[in-house]
């Protein structure tokens, strides 16, 4: 199973033992907003019945999200892992770096998988029948514009091909995404409630995409696989309008802190309103270092190595962050 962010228990079992309290740490290991929705009460008998498909939680996405049809999942995850098993054995295209999972579930699944840097993706259109972009990246916060995106599906979807984008990030920058185009063949979109709702351990995401392809995506993925509890929370969340366009700005505003920060700390840093990341040379030294003061974030050891920095929960850990990343440039320039 891959490494992810979010692995608190393992850092304190590593740094502080048996006796370690998760209070004592700040944890921005994750690019999720650490300012969840609040959720509402819920129906008496949430937890007791089977989870019937919720009246309006897929209408709810499809106008949140722009897109003509929806399927919720259990977290975009569900959808990752199931859609390599919905194609013949494909030569699969995943931008990269990128969130591992893409890459590990269609090679899992045996398809022949070639993770290709965002700067040439273009030139391999041609040479795949499955493309995988992440757009906002995670963890580059790297960009791909919607034209060249739509032109990408068109061409694979010509020779039966499919182009996959996972917006898990995009809800701050609306204008990224191609939802809206999902009821043509081939182009599918996956979106997320964890990361900008900050609602992870809901388990709750959607694909967009054509009908008959989600038909087909309901059947593999079977009966209740998303819980009641998540259903009415989603639905509640995705209709809260005043609370998304404040808390859209609240996260911009965040997100420019901290890239403000990390530069007044010699760090060139690139991501989006929920995270920032950077290529850095001594990534395992500096993981070591915020560790060591309790503050847990993403190393990546993959390539080159890089540091990932997700959003403080309040001003108390956005000190934290600021006294550590200066004792590291101090400890660094000497």
């Amino acid at each position: 199973m891959l490494e992810h962010g979010g692995n608190l228990s393992a850092a304190i079992n590593r740094f502080d033992g048996a006796n370690g309290l998760r209070s004592a740490w700040l944890d921005i290991s994750t690019g999720i907003n650490p300012r969840s929705y609040p959720v509402p009460a819920l129906a008496a008998d949430a937890w007791h019945r089977l989870p019937e498909e919720h009246a309006g939680l897929a209408a709810a996405a499809a106008h949140y999200y722009g897109a003509p049809a929806m399927l919720p999942v259990a977290g975009t995850q569900a959808a990752i892992q199931a859609l390599p098993c919905l194609r013949p054995s494909s030569c699969v295209v995943v931008a990269a770096p990128a969130y591992a999972e893409h890459a590990h579930c269609w090679a899992r699944a045996g398809h022949a998988v070639r993770e290709i840097a965002y700067a040439d993706l273009a030139t391999t259109v041609a040479d795949c029948d499955v493309m995988v972009v992440c757009n906002p990246n995670n963890p580059t916060g790297a960009i791909v514009a919607a034209d060249v995106l739509l032109t990408w599906a068109a061409q694979l979807a010509a020779r039966g091909g499919w182009l996959i984008v996972d917006e898990a990030f995009a809800d701050t920058s609306p204008q990224l995404s191609i939802a809206a185009a999902t009821a043509q063949p081939g182009l599918i979109v996956l979106r997320s409630v964890g990361k900008f709702f900050g609602l992870a351990g809901l388990r709750l995401g959607f694909v967009a995409a054509e009908k008959t392809l989600l038909s087909r995506l309901a059947e593999y993925l079977g009966p209740w696989s998303v819980s009641g509890p998540a259903q009415a929370i989603g639905y509640a969340a995705l209709s809260d309008v005043v609370w998304q366009q404040n808390m859209r700005q609240q996260l911009q505003q965040q997100g420019q802190r901290l890239q403000t920060l990390l530069a007044q700390n010699a760090i060139e840093s690139s991501g989006c309103a929920l995270f920032q990341w950077w290529p850095e040379p001594r990534a395992e030294a500096f993981h070591q270092h915020m560790a060591e003061r309790a503050i847990w974030v993403r190393l990546f050891t993959r390539g080159a190595g890089g540091i990932r920095l997700g959003l403080p929960p309040d001003e108390a850990g956005w000190q934290r962050l600021t006294v550590a990343l200066d004792e590291w440039k101090r400890q660094d320039s000497q």
